[in-house]
């Protein structure tokens, strides 16, 4: 197995973290020694960005809990924002007929649309046509629904009059229904939509994400590093779905937890320990001691 400098023959500056499966734990928390792996990375000069699928409010906990300040992508990608002052750094926008058409497929299939827009400082997150009647719910929309009921704003129209500043959304359902509604919804817009189908990690169904076309975790990273004149070569991407792929592929280090997909473990340079077992220990062992070695000198046979 290639260690850290073999991989990437450049010093990591940034360390991007996929959050659920990845610095979260299968009990959905952030283990102490993550938490003091982190401090040691950031400590040696390393930033630290975190790349999730979650809501950005539900991602400030993560952060704080990992003493990371700053940019957070969040959304797939779709949304960055300063957890610092809850600046919007970027956020994707749908085409208008577009995000029409997908929204009445994805209620002509059964299924109920959730979509984001960035109202975190109004004091809600997504929109829905409605909320479960029982407190007890049945699907994973449901449950998804219930649990996150303060947080929505409900519009019966929806489907018809889309808010104008939506940038991402989703459907729920078993893994079957959300995958044939990935591939209707690639059928009918190709090459207008970002689609992935993932296992929700707090939630009993599948998610079948959607985002304008173009928009990744890798491009809502593309955009920080820039800003901090990092190189792809210089960045060091974590993660365990298919929505990391992106990132993975293209960093410079790309790791694979040892809990990923398939998929993800084929794409990555290197695979780590699982997210119970101190997969996030060893990635930042293996960036400190790449940043403790010297570079090979111009000319050099070394490598």
């Amino acid at each position: 197995m290639a260690d850290a400098r073999e991989a990437s023959p450049r010093p990591i500056r940034l360390l991007v973290l996929d959050v659920d499966g990845t610095v979260c734990d299968s009990r959905h928390g952030v283990p102490t020694a993550t938490v003091e792996a982190i401090a040691g990375v950031q400590a040696a000069g390393i930033r630290v960005l975190l790349a999730t699928g979650r809501r950005y409010r539900d991602t400030l906990p993560v952060a704080a809990t990992l003493g990371v300040e700053g940019p957070l992508v969040t959304a797939s990608g779709a949304l960055v924002k300063d957890s610092r002052n809850h600046a919007t750094l970027a956020r994707a926008a749908f085409d208008a007929d577009v995000l029409a058409g997908t929204l009445r497929m994805i209620v002509d299939r059964g299924h109920e649309p959730i979509v984001y827009t960035d109202s975190f400082a109004v004091g809600f997150d997504f929109h829905c046509r409605g909320l479960p009647a029982e407190s007890s719910p049945r699907r994973g929309v449901d449950e998804y629904l219930e649990r996150n009921r303060g947080l929505a704003a409900v519009q019966p129209d929806l489907d018809r009059a889309p808010p104008p500043d939506v940038f991402a959304g989703f459907a729920m359902g078993s893994q079957e229904a959300m995958l044939d509604l990935e591939e209707a919804l690639h059928a009918a817009w190709p090459g207008r939509l970002s689609l992935h189908t993932i296992r929700s990690p707090r939630y009993r169904d599948w998610m079948c994400e959607i985002a304008p076309f173009g928009v990744t975790k890798w491009s809502g990273v593309g955009t920080i590093a820039a800003r901090l004149g990092i190189e792809p070569d210089e960045i060091c991407a974590v993660g365990d779905d298919v929505n990391d792929l992106p990132m993975i592929r293209a960093a410079g280090l790309g790791i694979a937890m040892g809990n990923a997909t398939a998929e993800v473990r084929a794409a990555a340079d290197l695979i780590v320990a699982t997210h119970d077992d101190g997969g996030l220990v060893e990635v930042a062992n293996l960036l400190l001691a790449g940043l403790a070695q010297p570079a090979p000198s111009p000319g050099s046979n070394a490598g």
